[in-house]
Parts: C-alpha cells; structure tokens; sequence
C-alpha cells in the first residue's frame, strides 16, 4: 500500500476514530492537499474528538460524493470549494475552540481504565539527577531527583511520564534500600531532594520498603530535605511510625471538574485535602502544588473554593510551600497525548512558545497566577510561594519579588524549608 493510501490516523501518527479515518480519506482523495495540510488536518480532527467537539465529517459534507459537503460554510456557495478553502476553515475552527476558556460542563471523558504491569528490577546504584524540566530560560530551585519507582499507577491525561517509559510498566528496584544506603553525601552541604517525578511518592505505599528506605535515609541526613509528591491518599506508612522532621509530604492539588476528568485514577480532591490534614495533625511537614491550574470555563470559582478550603483546613505555621505552575509541554509528547486516542480537553488551549516549549500565552499564565496569590495572601508571609519553572518575568507581578539566579531561588527555598523543619 502506498503513503497516499494509508489511514490517515496512521500516517500522521495520531488516532482517529473509523468514522472520522474514512472522511479524511476519502477528502483527500477528492480534494488537493500538501502533505503539511493533509497532516494537520488528521491532527484537527483527532483534537475534534478528544476534545468531544463537533466531529470533522459534521462540519465538512459534500452530498456529491456521499460525504455531504456543506458549501454554505464558505464564501462562494454555489461554487466548489478549493481545497485550501477547506483547510482554512477547519483550522479556523480549531484555532477558535481552543483560544477561548473549554468547558467540562457536557464533556463526556469515556475513560477506560489502563491496565500496568508490575515487574522488578535490580539496580547497582542510586544516582541524584536534576529536575527532568529544568532550564536557564525559567527560574528553577534545583531540585535533585531520586527516581523509588519507575513510572506511575496514575493516568493523568497531561503527563509526560508515560513518554519516558514503556507505557502501562511500573518498574521497581528490588535493590533500592541497599543502594539509597550507600548513597554518600557531602555533610557541609545541604540538599532538596524529590521523589514525585518519575512516579506517585505515596501510591505503592511501601512495597519493595521504598517508603522505609526513604525515612530511614532522611533520619540518617539532617542536611536534607527529602519532599514526597503525590495525588494519592496513601498515607497508612506515616500514621504507624516516626517520621524524621526533614521529610515533608506535598499534595498537587487541583479542582473536582480536573481531577474527575483528566486525573484518572488519581484520589479525590477531598481524600488528598483528608489525607495532607491527617499528616499535619501529627505534625508533619506539608505542602500543595497547585500545578497544573487550567484555564476553562468556571476556572475562577473552582480554584475560589479550593484556595477557600486551604485557607480553612490548614495552619500556616504546618504548610511548608504552595508552588503555582500550569501546563507545559515539549512536541513529543503533545504527539504522545494525540497518539493515545484518550478523551481530553487538555490540548485544547491557546499554545505559545515558552523557552522551547509549549504553554498558556504569559497573559493568561499572569492571570491564573495572580488569582491563586492574591486567593491565598494572608499565608504569604509565612509559607514559602514560588512559580514552578515558570518565565522569571512573571514572578515579580505575582509574588511581588524576583530571584536573580536560579541558585538564589535555591538558597532561599530550602532556607524557608529547614526554618519551617526546625520549628516541627
């Protein structure tokens, strides 16, 4: 079979669904395309039914030819449309769906669980690695990885987890306690460490005794610390032991409308505030990542009643941080995302350079910051806030101060950090 007569799904890497596979096929047969249009119009249309939006072969018809094209969406009804004509008006809809707030009110996600496979593996070390989106172009606080399990139970529709590893395996060192042991140190120096990059920190519980292995090693070195990140509410291990001072438990938190629709099997958001309660009522460390806050309609007043629920339910003097962030992706994995077939609107929002990658226009990212700062003030002088690899221009708008250097934003976290530690 030649390239021209391959699904169109297929060729361009993305996944349609048979209905939409055999329009564009037999569009292209009838209509001139460059391969650039005939590719993002396979794009346009996988994002139309992500996105649960009117379908490619609803807006386009021509009863000619059985596909029943609609010419009075166009400028010369009465005329054949060009095949450039076409392009133009599909992308044209494309662009206006996604420049203006998505909303969740009739989306249907349809999500079918995934199935992952357990395995284990045998490592010879532990190696600390930088934060995997770390940049110069964006302040960023140096934070130093430990990579407990190799990809995450969780299926949030926006991660780029599943683009680093073998999709539905989740690997783990059966050798992790004994290498995290012989990890050595610099006693003069201090560390921030996190395990929440390459997995959940707090789903597996301790299997393999990750969650063991990790307090012991935080016991072992008062010079770090040691910040597990999760969306789960697995907190058993910590309600049946002593946790040492300088492990601190961060929740990315975010509202119900996300949460049921593009966290998939992720904990509730009301089982993630119980459980971030429940550890600060033992006096340990935590802290909420409000990343990444979307842009869609009703925005403002579902991150109200979040940031009403924080102010409510936690003492400041227990919070340690609240970070903000947003969506930002690199084209792999917007590919990935499109490649899955998965019900989502989280593609569907205005896309703009930010140092190589892909995220909201700065002034949208300005408005969703400045909404959660301004929400949550009265803790700003005593938890420590910050923008989560974010363009340095905005912090000074919306936390009212700017580091000069990542490594300034760096010294002053982990200052705030051990302060708060101190006080436990």
């Amino acid at each position: 079979m030649t390239e021209a007569k391959k699904e169109p799904g297929a060729q361009f890497g993305v996944n349609l669904d048979e209905r939409s596979s055999a329009f564009l096929g037999a569009l292209f047969d009838k209509f001139h395309f460059s391969f650039q249009q005939r590719k993002q119009l396979a794009e346009f249309a996988s994002d139309f039914e992500a996105w649960d939006e009117t379908p490619v072969y609803e807006l386009l018809a021509d009863e000619r030819c059985g596909l029943n094209f609609n010419k009075a969406k166009f400028n010369n009804a009465g005329k054949n449309p060009s095949g450039e004509q076409i392009f133009n008006f599909v992308r044209e809809v494309w662009l206006d769906l996604k420049s203006r707030p998505h909303s969740y009110a009739s989306f249907k996600s349809d999500y079918a669980p995934r199935k992952f496979e357990i395995s284990s593996f045998r490592a010879d070390r532990i190696a600390l690695g930088r934060c995997p989106v770390a940049s110069e172009n964006t302040r960023c606080c140096n934070l130093l990885t430990l990579d407990a399990v190799n990809s995450c139970g969780f299926d949030c529709s926006y991660c780029a987890i599943g683009s680093f590893y073998k999709q539905g395996k989740i690997g783990f060192d059966e050798n992790f306690a004994a290498n995290l042991a012989r990890l050595r140190l610099d006693p003069a120096r201090s560390y921030h460490i996190g395990t929440g990059q390459s997995s959940d920190s707090l789903m597996w519980g301790d299997r393999f005794g990750i969650l063991s292995a990790l307090c012991d090693f935080a016991a072992r070195h008062e010079n770090v610390i040691l910040e597990l990140k999760s969306k789960s509410n697995n907190i058993r291990f910590f309600l049946q032991r002593e946790i040492p001072r300088n492990l601190i438990v961060t929740f990315s938190l975010n509202t119900p409308a996300i949460i049921a629709n593009e966290e998939h099997l992720s904990a509730s958001l009301d089982a993630r505030l119980a459980a971030a309660e429940a550890l600060a009522e033992r006096g340990i460390l935590v802290g909420f990542h409000l990343h990444p806050m979307v842009w869609y309609e009703g925005w403002q007043s579902d991150y109200g009643a979040l940031f009403e629920r924080l102010l409510r339910s936690f003492d400041p003097s227990g919070v340690a941080m609240v970070s903000l962030g947003t969506l930002t992706f690199i084209k792999p994995v917007v590919k990935k995302l499109r490649s899955r077939g998965l019900r989502s609107k989280i593609l569907q929002m205005p896309l703009a350079d930010a140092n190589g990658k892909l995220s909201y226009p700065l002034q949208i990212k300005r408005e969703l910051f400045k909404f959660a700062a301004d929400a949550l003030s009265s803790w700003r002088e005593r938890v420590f806030f910050y923008l989560c690899m974010e363009d340095a221009s905005l912090w000074r708008e919306v936390l009212g101060h700017e580091y000069e250097s990542n490594d300034a934003f760096e010294e002053a976290m982990k200052a705030a950090y051990f302060a708060k530690i101190r006080q436990c």
